[in-house]
């Protein structure tokens, strides 16, 4: 077991580690837009042919936006 004051001594005083000023991006940021845009793409592609996505019709589509017309305006929350 080590004494505080040697223990104290061996950790470093630098507040900025070398570490911490390297940061690499990870995942989807560190991928091309095109490259995000084609995972994206196989993912639709996926859910439209095991039938979970939804494709709106054009009567579908227009009653929304009737609906979205008739509400007054509210700021983003």
């Amino acid at each position: 077991m080590q004494d505080l004051s040697t223990m104290a001594a061996s950790i470093s005083t630098d507040p900025t580690p070398a570490s911490a000023t390297e940061r690499r991006l990870r995942g989807f940021a560190a991928m091309s837009p095109e490259k995000k845009k084609e995972i994206a793409s196989m993912g639709g592609r996926a859910a439209h042919a095991c039938g979970r996505a939804h494709q709106f019709s054009s009567e579908e589509a227009r009653a929304a936006g009737k609906k979205r017309h008739q509400r007054p305006d509210h700021p983003a929350s």
